[in-house]
């Protein structure tokens, strides 16, 4: 845990809008959360969005259904509580309210949105350093 910071970037036909926020006492995953959580709830009405995030952790949980599961048992994980559950309940409920098509990026492959949602981040996490 230390400063943290997170990136999104919305994008609809030719508009784009650049949303960043940090904290100084977070994680990676808590930050990807975040990302995820922050671009859904700036949604006026429900939409087909397609997501995606260079977190193996946030695309497999809710692909793979690890993250409705973890909620169904009480945010528990065969190996003990799961983490993070503040975030994944509001993630899962913002996933309900769209139609969500999840897409892994692998990170630092040049990507230009996601190497912009790094930088987005990284100057985040500055600010409480």
């Amino acid at each position: 845990p230390g400063p943290g910071g997170w990136g999104a970037i919305l994008m609809y036909g030719s508009h784009q809008k650049e949303l960043s926020g940090g904290e100084p006492a977070t994680t990676n995953n808590r930050m990807e959360l975040m990302a995820a959580i922050r671009a859904l709830e700036l949604l006026k009405e429900p939409c087909r969005v397609d997501l995606h995030s260079g977190s193996k952790y946030v695309i497999d949980a809710l692909e793979k259904g690890w993250a409705k599961g973890w909620k169904k048992n009480g945010w528990r994980r065969k190996t003990g509580p799961a983490l993070n559950p503040d975030l994944w309940d509001r993630l899962l409920a913002l996933c309900d309210q769209h139609e969500v098509r999840l897409h892994w990026v692998k990170g630092h492959a040049s990507n230009p949105y996601n190497n912009r949602c790094d930088e987005l981040a990284v100057a985040e996490s500055r600010r409480y350093k």
